[in-house]
């Protein structure tokens, strides 16, 4: 008889703890979605081999203005566009990865996934990196080659007309050792460049 209670004692506290732990789960997803997701900075700039990181020099702004109006059949963007995400909760907020989808000035620029867990504790902000590959010509071939000049401008540094960025992101949580993904996107806009 005493075997059979403590054998139900260990049943129950392990029911309660996995319990515990899913609460857990629970409360870090629901805090991800409470969090405020704002633009900090875009970083690691290059078009097509140009380092732009560091801004850009006057000697190359000819040259990327001829890649950017040449015919070009491939002309690679890649960048990291950092996003701040501060926790208002009183306990950390966890994402397992996440899914997201950049446009600017309404032409989708890309799609990806960041597959890290990511763990805001309570009333901290941390950075959320990006990393974002394109292919300006054909975004160019698919859109407005002026829009997409443009964008590539104000990346440079060099644009007129401000863009503005819309950033979705689809977060994925760990529910009792199982991913879910959220079947929301929570946005995040900014505008970026111009005079």
């Amino acid at each position: 008889m005493k075997q059979k209670l403590s054998a139900l004692l260990l049943i129950c506290i392990a029911v309660m703890f996995s319990g515990c732990g899913v609460t857990n789960d629970l409360t870090s997803a629901y805090n991800v979605t409470k969090c405020e997701y704002d633009y900090k900075s875009i970083s690691n700039l290059t078009v097509s081999g140009v380092n732009l990181s560091n801004g850009i020099s006057p000697l190359s702004v000819p040259k990327l203005l001829g890649i950017l109006g040449g015919t070009a059949s491939s002309i690679p963007m890649n960048f990291t566009l950092n996003l701040n995400v501060k926790n208002p909760n009183t306990t950390a907020a966890i994402m397992n990865g996440l899914q997201y989808i950049v446009s600017i000035d309404d032409i989708q620029f890309t799609t990806g996934h960041v597959d890290q867990t990511m763990n805001i504790a309570a009333g901290t902000t941390q950075v959320l990196p990006l990393n974002i590959g394109v292919d300006l010509a054909t975004l160019m071939t698919n859109n407005s080659k002026s829009a997409v000049e443009n964008i590539a401008k104000n990346f440079i540094g060099i644009g007129d007309t401000k863009s503005n960025v819309k950033v979705q992101i689809k977060p994925t949580f760990m529910i009792g050792g199982t991913p879910i993904t959220s079947p929301v996107y929570f946005p995040v806009s900014f505008t970026f460049g111009g005079k």
